[in-house]
């Protein structure tokens, strides 16, 4: 991680957890002040000059605390003149960051909580179908992050399409399937009001349908595929990245 996004980690990591769910606007100015909506804006323009990585870092935090504030969706906003194509994608990429993010957090919570809850006089975190499931979701949110980063630093070389559809996929299956286990260990308490797993699990909801669902990005990778044929698939994967 470079100095210039550690800085810009450490800024946004501890503004969004006190923001928290905040969404009123009494709160942007505080954004306004760090030059987060003008994330992408080359510094030449006024803006913050930063990259797809930094913006990577920034929408996940984003998703990790849930940020009610709509930043992550003006900074999407700001690409719509590249072209209704290249704003799709982009938007796609800001809900796998997104995703990933919250993943993690609700990772943390399903663990922190099995470890407390006790069941037959030893706690949840201890049985191993437990420990099982909780292996599965942290994979699941592993494999977001390393999506979400693969289209990142796609986007800086230039043609991000495949890495994007690709991501956006694996994201939304592990949007899925974490929701499922987060809910699943928690049992009744994790769909109250007062708990705070539904903030994420319902954004991981709704993020999954949002620029493109699991049907639309399946049908725009396969019908890549068919198009350049099927000798061509192996050197064209291999050919995107190092």
């Amino acid at each position: 991680m470079s100095d210039t996004r550690r800085m810009l980690a450490e800024m946004a990591d501890p503004l969004f957890a006190e923001l928290g769910f905040a969404s009123t606007d009494s709160d942007w100015s505080r954004l306004d002040e760090l030059g987060l909506p003008l994330l992408l804006v080359p510094e030449a323009d006024g803006g913050f000059g930063g990259d797809h990585v930094d913006a990577l870092t920034v929408f996940r935090l984003a998703g990790f605390h849930a940020l009610g504030l709509p930043l992550v969706d003006r900074i999407v906003a700001s690409r719509a003149e590249e072209g209704t194509e290249a704003h799709f994608h982009f938007g796609a990429f800001a809900r796998t960051a997104q995703i990933a993010g919250a993943l993690d957090a609700a990772l943390a919570m399903s663990v922190a909580y099995v470890n407390e809850r006790q069941q037959f006089g030893r706690p949840l975190g201890k049985f191993q179908a437990v420990q099982q499931e909780l292996a599965t979701f942290a994979c699941e949110a592993a494999a977001a992050n390393c999506a979400a980063m693969g289209a990142a630093e796609a986007l800086d070389r230039g043609d991000a399409g495949f890495e994007i559809a690709a991501a956006k996929l694996r994201a939304n299956r592990a949007a899925s399937e974490g929701a499922r286990i987060a809910h699943q260990v928690h049992g009744a308490i994790g769909f109250t009001q007062e708990y705070p797993l539904h903030q994420f699990t319902g954004r991981l909801r709704q993020w999954r349908s949002d620029f493109g669902g699991d049907a639309y990005w399946s049908k725009e990778l396969g019908e890549s595929v068919i198009e350049r044929g099927a000798d061509a698939f192996w050197p064209d994967l291999t050919a995107r990245t190092d």
